[in-house]
């Protein structure tokens, strides 16, 4: 039987199968359908097996637009205000997995983009094979294996463990392949668009040291106790840390009284009287092994 239209007042159902997420009885959902399935919508002829359970190819219908649609499929929000996930692909409680062949991939007007995995730091893994060019920032808070050229214009920030492999190119250096472990240069510094002085920059170079080290400095004032931050405990060596005090304004008997859990500092003037100091705080850092400072080697990592 063919029919020019067929209307559906309340449910469409083709095949076999009990569709309860559609709602039975008077819970059953108005103009809602099931459809069991294998399924193509589009041009016939493009699938010519069942290749999966739904098939979308290009529009090939005359009636359509003329020329046809240029994309195959589109979600849009236009009359309601988009949410935070306005399409989701797969399952959040289980894993799913998503095979994209194409040449070329957009992505518009997004803020942000999430990758992860069920890794023990949190933080996703992400591969790159091919080419790379990014024209902005780029903030990596773990570790980053690259196989392919890497083009970049702005400025990256490594806040993870860092290797370099590839090319020194004057006063950067860069990994082209490998898992970044280390910079390796005959020094490292920053060069900047000076703050101050028009049509010129601003170079510093890193202090350099034989160990993995961080620093806290601040100031004290009517008070004897430094806090260090609480990430302190589990990232810093109790044992390695050392204080270095400036007394202000007239000469303090200053000291340190005592390091306690490795994130507080009690300090004591010997004389009795008020402490006005500056400080600085160096630890060495116990989440990465100790750095190997002589090894046997022609080559950047032995």
């Amino acid at each position: 039987m063919k029919t020019p239209d067929l209307y559906v007042e309340k449910r469409l159902f083709v095949g076999y199968g009990d569709p309860v997420g559609l709602g039975i009885g008077p819970t059953e959902i108005r103009g809602s359908a099931y459809i069991e399935g294998p399924m193509i919508v589009g041009n016939p002829l493009t699938y010519p097996i069942a290749e999966a359970n739904l098939m979308v190819a290009r529009c090939v219908n005359v009636d359509a637009l003329t020329p046809p649609p240029p994309s195959i499929f589109k979600v849009s929000s236009r009359t309601l205000p988009p949410t935070p996930i306005d399409v989701m692909l797969g399952d959040i409680a289980g894993p799913v997995g998503i095979n994209i062949n194409s040449l070329v991939i957009s992505i518009s007007n997004q803020t942000s983009i999430i990758i992860s995995s069920p890794n023990t730091n949190g933080y996703g893994i992400l591969t790159w094979t091919g080419s790379k060019t990014l024209t902005g920032a780029e903030v990596i808070a773990a570790a980053k294996a690259a196989v392919g050229a890497e083009a970049r214009s702005d400025v990256k920030t490594f806040n993870g463990i860092v290797t370099v492999n590839g090319l020194l190119k004057t006063d950067i250096c860069k990994a082209e392949v490998g898992i970044f472990k280390s910079v390796a240069a005959p020094f490292k510094q920053f060069d900047i668009a000076h703050p101050s002085k028009k049509g010129m920059r601003l170079r510093h170079a890193c202090i350099e040291g034989p160990e993995v080290g961080v620093y806290y400095r601040g100031k004290l004032k009517d008070t004897n106790i430094i806090e260090l931050p609480d990430y302190w405990r589990n990232l810093v060596d109790a044992e390695s840390i050392t204080v270095n005090l400036t007394p202000h304004g007239c000469y303090q008997e200053l000291f340190v009284k005592a390091i306690e859990w490795g994130t507080r500092i009690v300090i004591q003037n010997n004389s009795g009287n008020s402490i006005d100091c500056s400080y600085v705080v160096y630890g060495k850092r116990k989440d990465v092994p100790d750095l190997e400072v002589e090894y046997i080697g022609n080559e950047i990592g032995g």
